[in-house]
């Protein structure tokens, strides 16, 4: 199979971790058969399949009153390509367990996929601030197809999984909510199969932490979702740790890890390239269909895990951490032992 991906390294740690992530996806292309990615520059992202994206922002934007900003180009991006739907999946592994900031026995069994509405709400609506400074607001707008689309994905998502749906909202404060439950329910008469509950966006936070194993598939509003699975980290040990895919109607998506440019690391070699590796799995799965491919990937950072290979901020107190081209290494390694069907 012949695939086109365009990488988008970014800023700060981006280069690194995304070039970890597609060295990886070179191996699984001689180990499956697959044509390479080439080396140029792709024209445009339009010509490719799908994008890699590592990161974006740095100090010298960190003016959040700044006329020009990354996280706009960000945003554009995805809007430019009608890409409605974020999927973060959360997953706690057993050998990281003792890492995370809460009691291990409540990780056990947990594998969440967040689906964060990308396109709509606080983060697209009009924003105005008063000349005088003493005055600003923001606007939260949602249609009914908007939510529909998303809930739709959430629900075949679940139907896949074990068959559970969580809608995360405000419906009692916020009229956007409130419509945006109306519509989860509607949509939730086509999947009989499906348990639908709703959550208020609060008390899912604190419930998250509590009790993270008792939720499958978690869908919210742009903005919730966006806190919300930066919350959920602490469940994988590390905002490291955890990949996403930015998806429309097609094939076509953008793939990264949920994490920043951390400029405070970048140059350093030492950031964690998981998530963008598994960014990468999630690329052969939804963008091509590649699932045995994306399975290797997720296999070889498991048993890397298993076997004790850490980066620094997953590392064990006092004990130093693997660069991030050597843990890589590693992951490639096990990737080497990963059977081909």
């Amino acid at each position: 199979m012949k695939a086109t991906i365009t990488v988008l390294p970014g800023d700060g740690i981006g280069p690194e971790v995304t070039g970890a992530a597609v060295a990886v996806l070179k191996d699984i292309a001689a180990r499956f058969g697959h044509e390479s990615l080439p080396d140029a520059t792709l024209k445009t992202c339009e010509s490719g399949d799908a994008i890699l994206l590592g990161a974006v922002g740095g100090p010298k934007w960190s003016d959040p009153s700044a006329k020009v900003r990354p996280e706009q180009g960000l945003l554009r991006l995805r809007s430019h390509f009608g890409l409605f739907a974020n999927l973060r999946p959360v997953k706690a592994y057993e050998v990281l367990s003792h890492h995370a900031p809460i009691r291990a026995e409540l990780l056990q069994g947990v594998d969440i996929l967040f689906i964060r509405e990308l396109t709509g709400g606080i983060y697209f609506g009009e924003r105005q601030e008063q000349g005088d400074g003493n005055s600003a607001w923001d606007t939260m707008i949602y249609s009914v197809a908007e939510v529909e689309r998303v809930a739709e994905v959430a629900f075949k998502a679940a139907q896949q999984r074990k068959k559970h749906v969580t809608s995360v909202d405000k419906a009692n404060v916020l009229a956007s909510s409130r419509l945006w439950r109306r519509t989860v329910e509607q949509v939730a008469k086509r999947y009989p199969d499906v348990k639908l509950e709703h959550a208020l966006v609060d008390s899912f936070a604190m419930q998250m932490i509590k009790t993270p194993n008792r939720y499958d598939v978690v869908v919210a509003e742009n903005m919730f979702g966006d806190i919300l699975t930066d919350e959920s980290a602490v469940l994988a040990g590390s905002l490291g740790m955890l990949p996403s895919a930015s998806l429309g109607s097609e094939r076509f998506g953008v793939y990264e890890p949920i994490h920043g440019s951390a400029p405070d690391i970048a140059g350093k070699g030492i950031a964690n390239p998981t998530g963008t590796i598994l960014s990468a799995a999630m690329l052969l799965r939804h963008s091509l269909g590649l699932e045995a491919e994306a399975v290797a990937i997720e296999t070889a950072v498991k048993s890397t895990l298993e076997a004790g290979a850490r980066t620094t901020d997953i590392s064990e107190p006092g004990l130093p951490g693997l660069g991030s081209v050597e843990y890589a290494e590693r992951i490639r390694a096990a990737l080497g032992a990963v059977s081909v069907r």
